[in-house]
């Protein structure tokens, strides 16, 4: 099992990474201290289950899990000092929920819970877009993709390393995906889990954050209330 522990405590992450060397089958893909540094994580490393605090500075545990919520990958396992989140962390779908100072037993309770939950549901993606590389027809995962951009007559998917060539326009994306693809201006689409924040710069345009890369496309005015709003109630 792949796991990504999120926790802004250093002493904390250091516990846990120690607790799950105990626990068979586990691999730890990453340790990192903020929800935005979990989004992009989660697409470079695809974990199978965050190990996710609660309080933290910026997007919290909670808006994080929210934003994951319909994913089947990763789980989450809130691990907190605090008992009052417990309802909600299961509202939200987390797996479990463990207390700090957390006990390798309940830990490996947790993590075969996990398991049971990811046996049942097996790992696909969200949706397949069809692409040509050297003319051939091939699909890639929508998971994949960081933004979707028109250019001139075609649209490109833009992957961590490389950029492909779709047969379908803009719209057509739009609207086969809509509970996935969030349009940024009217040559732009991005998934919405890729969505991390905005930044405006001293000319006054808005850039979108974009989990996974350094790449900000620029906002338009006219979407600019729409993402504003998704990233309110995550």
């Amino acid at each position: 099992m792949r796991v990504l522990i999120v926790d802004d405590e250093p002493l904390a992450r250091a516990r846990m990474d120690a607790l799950l060397k105990e626990c068979a089958d586990v691999d730890v893909v990453g340790s990192v201290g903020d929800g935005e540094a979990a989004l992009a994580a989660i697409s470079e490393k695809q974990p199978d289950l965050l190990l996710l605090d609660i309080n933290m500075p910026g997007l919290d545990g909670k808006a994080l899990a929210a934003r994951l919520a319909h994913r089947t990958r990763p789980q989450v396992v809130f691990c907190t000092a605090y008992e009052a989140h417990a309802v909600h962390a299961f509202e939200l779908g987390a797996a479990d929920y463990l207390l700090k100072p957390v006990r390798v037993e309940r830990l490996r309770d947790a993590l075969r819970r996990v398991r049971q939950r990811l046996e049942s549901q097996p790992r696909e993606p969200v949706g397949w877009l069809h692409a040509r590389v050297r003319g051939e027809p091939i699909r890639i995962a929508l998971d994949d993709v960081i933004c979707l951009v028109a250019e001139e007559k075609y649209v490109v998917a833009h992957r961590a390393g490389d950029q492909l060539l779709l047969d379908d326009s803009l719209r057509q994306l739009e609207e086969t995906y809509p509970e996935h693809l969030i349009r940024l201006h009217r040559n732009c689409l991005v998934p919405a889990n890729r969505l991390v924040g905005l930044k405006t710069l001293a000319d006054g345009r808005v850039l979108a954050r974009l989990a996974g890369t350094d790449f900000s496309p620029e906002v338009s005015r006219r979407n600019l209330p729409t993402l504003r709003k998704l990233l309110r109630v995550g």
